[in-house]
């Protein structure tokens, strides 16, 4: 089954809470926490505070996206029940290999990401480790960015490799510039988990179930 995962990022920070819920209740299966540092993005979002502030509403679990420099040293702060993913960058750390053992000592899934630059072979020998590759399609920092149409390519050789080696099992999760537009063309890649800020949460309480509900339809799990 395809999943969505709206980005928080784009919510409306005066109503986080409440926005999370409605885009639970509509039918989202995560919720994207995208945490920056000013350093490896030229960004800086929010960190595990904000993330915790959600553990008392009635939200989908978190998927955890670290853009952050020695991500090492901050991963026991995401963790919470609500936690199903922290995913890290392969360009943020030189001891990949060892990250991911980390986080998966914890008892969450481990992802590992790569920037629109980043080849998908700089993964080869982490991919039977990971739960969870996501791939970047447009450069990390910054909401409302355009997709990056290469990144498709490194999502079909993801799928093959996936496909062809018998000791990986991850989920292909995407981020950037995606809309109901470009969504199937993602989707027919091999796109396991579809990343949306903006095309979610833009407008009302009712424009917000009414965006993922389109995103539904795209994924085949509602009626068009």
């Amino acid at each position: 089954m395809k999943l969505l995962s709206p980005s928080i990022l784009s919510a409306d920070f005066s109503a986080l809470g409440h926005q999370a819920k409605i885009a639970t209740e509509a039918g989202a299966d995560f919720l994207h926490i995208d945490v920056m540092d000013g350093h490896f993005v030229p960004n800086i979002s929010f960190g595990s505070a904000v993330m915790k502030s959600l553990n008392s509403h009635n939200t989908a679990p978190y998927d955890v996206h670290l853009m952050i420099e020695n991500p090492e040293q901050y991963i026991s702060e995401f963790v919470t029940d609500k936690t199903e993913y922290i995913v890290v960058h392969q360009e943020a750390t030189i001891h990949l290999n060892r990250l991911i053992s980390q986080i998966k000592s914890t008892g969450v899934k481990a992802g590992v990401s790569i920037n629109p630059a980043t080849p998908v072979y700089t993964l080869k020998h982490v991919l039977n480790m990971v739960d969870l590759v996501l791939v970047m399609s447009v450069n990390p920092g910054f909401g409302g960015q355009s997709f990056i149409e290469d990144s498709v390519n490194k999502v079909r050789e993801l799928a093959r490799i996936r496909e062809e080696r018998e000791d990986c099992n991850f989920l292909i999760e995407i981020d950037g510039g995606i809309n109901r537009k470009n969504a199937k063309m993602v989707l027919d890649a091999g796109v396991d988990i579809i990343v949306a800020g903006s095309a979610v949460f833009k407008g009302d309480e009712e424009t917000i179930t009414e965006n993922i509900n389109e995103f539904m339809k795209v994924m085949g799990r509602r009626n068009p």
